[in-house]
């Protein structure tokens, strides 16, 4: 496949342009398009960088299905998969007329469980009527289902508890021993993975992979000549969580409950066995009471030495023990009282180690959540671990987002994953920013640590909201500011007022869309894998600079080791970290050549830091004003 080749296919007078209405030939696009196609046929790795309307998606689509090849595609998110799988690629593959098959492989979580769903409906024993009814309905629909894919069910949310009844997990799942096994909906998915040419995944399920390959397990993936990152940027969080450990509440929970249930149904002798799983559920739950009441996110420490939390950790780990030890002259009963008896074997082993000393090289923290919580360990550098996957693999590597660099650099990036390449590339938007965008920086703004600070920023905000008529996203660095801000507008406001958390965010997005007037305040998950085009989106207002929190234990222990290294962890991570944060939050604004608006940063440490430049020099270049009268005037414009 030669260069051009990949440039016509995606210039105005080729395949794509005919088949896609609308579609405007980009010179990045094609550039990137040769970048990709000479990656893949050299098997090299890549890592390009390319702003908002470069279309990148077709620019690796298209080489990815000319090579020939068998190429993964990860993805950030779910949302993405499904748009990638039943949107893009159909397009793509028509217009190019390649006899490609191409496939969908998500989280086991992502599947029904038949088995699962005989024992929830064997329990009988259902806390509402509306779990009894959602029972029912996924009854029906196994009926009529192919994929098995929960996504397919829209009557249900994703998020609903139920789901978890209902699908399995790699602890509970019985394998080739189950009477499912031929009719299985995840072997289904994993047998067309294995016979695809091109196979979408995203990254959680990339570095599942990995974890088995590492174990010495059987590939959970097919073999590939390629693997393409796509929204690359979310690589090394992902990374870091999949190459430590933990263990949660939930997990205690369910596997209490699996051992009740299969022990009911296969066994039900002793009524003494019941009530151990019983006691471990209580007992877990008291152990989330320990943590205390509010919802926390700290290192170990901050509570390892608490009298009352040993009293219940040791609590757990005996009563894991009595547990594992009624069911192992049970293991022989049925295969699922012998699959509960694995679980219990691991998961007591790994709250051992979760719950005692950890290497030097590791972060020991735990997070707490409403009703559960989830113990950690974290290695401080997945740089090595990463590199070396790379190297077993032995594919070519192509990592790809609209914000991978820091002022120019992929060094920041490079470093954290440990990939050694110098085949980089950078494709600027093609949109116009000087024309279709103004960055506003407020003047008079107190330093962010004020106590007034929210209530300086909404003040600065009201008249821009009121200028734009709506069609805003204020985006917050914390849930504690935008819950105050919300509290601020509620009765300021002429326009509609959405906040997360009211509604799943899907459906906050889908009736700010509708509206095409409304002010929606969101957090972190608003900050990326959000597209909203046109009028109903006219400003983007930051409160703050993204730095993580310093509080937080993960990145206090990387801190501290970053000093005693002798390296400057604000230089070296924090600041690289929050300018690529900022850049995705910034990118929500302009989706579309046609787009205007405002991008409103009120940190005044734009202005008063030194490093405030590194944050305005690594976003598109556009007007620049600290005058509210001239972003009135750019938004009368826009009206007219």
């Amino acid at each position: 496949m030669q260069d051009s080749d990949v440039s016509y296919l995606l210039s105005e007078k080729g395949p794509i342009a005919k088949l896609v209405p609308g579609f405007a030939a980009r010179q990045q696009q094609q550039e990137m398009a040769e970048r990709v196609a000479a990656a893949l046929e050299d098997g090299n790795h890549l890592i390009a960088e390319a702003g908002t309307g470069t279309g990148k998606t077709f620019a690796y689509l298209v080489p990815a299905l000319m090579s020939q090849s068998k190429v993964l595609i990860s993805t950030g998110t779910k949302n993405l998969q499904d748009q990638l799988f039943h949107k893009d690629l159909p397009i793509v593959s028509k217009a190019l007329a390649v006899p490609a098959t191409v496939a969908i492989l998500k989280g086991r979580a992502n599947y029904l469980c038949l088995h699962r769903l005989d024992l929830a409906e064997q329990e009988g024993q259902f806390r509402t009527p509306e779990i009894a009814h959602s029972i029912i309905d996924i009854r029906a629909w196994a009926t009529q289902t192919r994929s098995g894919d929960i996504a397919e069910m829209s009557s249900i949310s994703e998020e609903d508890l139920i789901w978890a009844s209902v699908t399995s997990t790699s602890d509970n799942c019985l394998g080739s021993d189950c009477s499912y096994f031929d009719s299985c909906h995840l072997v289904e998915a994993r047998r067309q993975a294995q016979a695809a040419d091109i196979v979408v995944i995203n990254h959680h399920l990339l570095f599942a992979d990995m974890m088995l390959r590492e174990d010495g397990f059987a590939d959970l993936l097919p073999q590939a000549d390629a693997i393409i990152v796509d929204e690359a940027h979310q690589l090394p969080e992902v990374a870091s969580s999949f190459f430590g450990e933990s263990i949660s509440g939930n997990q205690l929970l369910e596997l209490a409950r699996d051992c009740e249930s299969e022990y009911l149904a296969e066994v039900n002798e002793d009524p003494n066995f019941v009530r151990i799983a019983s006691v471990l559920q209580k007992l877990t739950k008291d152990l989330r009471l320990s943590f205390g009441t509010e919802q926390r996110r700290e290192a170990w420490q901050s509570i390892a030495h608490d009298k009352e939390f040993k009293k219940a950790i040791l609590a757990v780990a005996e009563q894991l023990e009595k547990l594992q030890r009624q069911l192992t002259p049970l293991a022989e009963r049925s295969k699922g009282l012998e699959s509960c008896y694995e679980r219990c074997v691991e998961l007591s082993s790994r709250f051992t180690r979760l719950t005692t000393d950890v290497p030097e090289d590791h972060i020991h923290w735990f997070e707490t959540h409403r009703r559960s919580f989830t113990l950690h360990i974290t290695p401080f550098d997945i740089s090595e671990i990463f590199h070396s996957q790379m190297q077993t693999m032995d594919v070519a590597w192509i990592f790809t987002s609209a914000t991978l660099t820091v002022a120019d650099s992929f060094e920041h990036y490079k470093k954290r994953l440990g990939i050694e390449t110098d085949n980089t590339a950078i494709w600027d938007s093609p949109f116009d920013y000087g024309k279709q965008a103004v960055m506003y920086v407020p003047e008079s703004l107190p330093d962010p640590t004020d106590p007034d600070y929210t209530e300086a920023v909404v003040a600065k905000a009201l008249p821009i909201i009121e200028a734009c008529q709506g069609g805003v996203f204020f985006l917050f660095t914390s849930h504690k500011a935008l819950q105050q801000a919300a509290d601020l507008l509620d009765s300021e406001l002429s326009v509609p007022l959405m906040v997360q958390g009211d509604k799943p965010r899907d459906v906050l997005l889908s009736e700010f869309r509708h509206y095409g007037n409304a002010v929606l305040l969101g957090t972190s998950s608003f900050w990326e894998g959000v597209d909203v085009r046109g009028e109903a989106l006219t400003c983007v207002i930051i409160d703050k600079l993204p730095f993580a929190s310093p509080g937080d234990p993960v990145l206090k222990a990387r801190i501290d080791t970053m000093r005693k290294q002798g390296g400057n962890p604000f230089i070296d991570f924090q600041l690289p970290t929050a300018v690529i944060t900022l850049k995705q939050g910034a990118g929500r604004l302009i989706r579309d050549v046609n787009d205007r608006g405002v991008l409103m940063l009120c940190d005044p440490r734009l202005i008063t830091k030194s490093y405030g430049k590194i944050f305005i020099d690594s976003l598109p270049a556009m007007m620049k004003t600290r005058n509210q009268e001239k972003v009135e005037g750019f938004l009368r414009i826009k009206s007219a």
